[in-house]
């Protein structure tokens, strides 16, 4: 079997002689996204242990949104964005990309 770099699966064989797959527990999302209760102020928190980089919103659907440059967040900080909408959960979802520090993207779809 050997090492492997983090995230990769590996092949081995079980105690009963059997081929057993393992692989790495999930990556959680490290954000928590709260909305002000005017429901136009959103505010995307690090909640992980590691700093992202690279933090962009794209907005599909009917809602606008300001324009803003990639954010760098470390745990426990926090950046805000403004949305309007008439109905933002019936006809628009947000998208929310990062990179860890290791340089994997990652997306998040939000519904509202």
């Amino acid at each position: 079997m050997g090492f492997l770099p983090s995230g990769f699966w590996c092949i081995g064989t079980s105690f009963y002689g059997r081929r057993v797959i393992t692989r790495p527990p999930a990556y959680r999302v490290p954000f928590r996204f709260e909305r002000d209760p005017d429901g136009v102020r959103f505010r995307l928190v690090n909640i992980g242990q590691e700093v992202v980089f690279g933090v962009t919103f794209t907005l599909h659907g009917a809602g606008v949104m300001a324009v803003s440059a990639p954010a760098l967040l470390a745990p426990e900080h926090g950046v805000e964005v403004l949305i309007a909408a008439r109905d933002l959960a019936v006809d628009t979802i947000l998208v929310i990309r990062w990179f860890r520090p290791n340089g994997v993207e990652y997306l998040w779809r939000v519904a509202f």
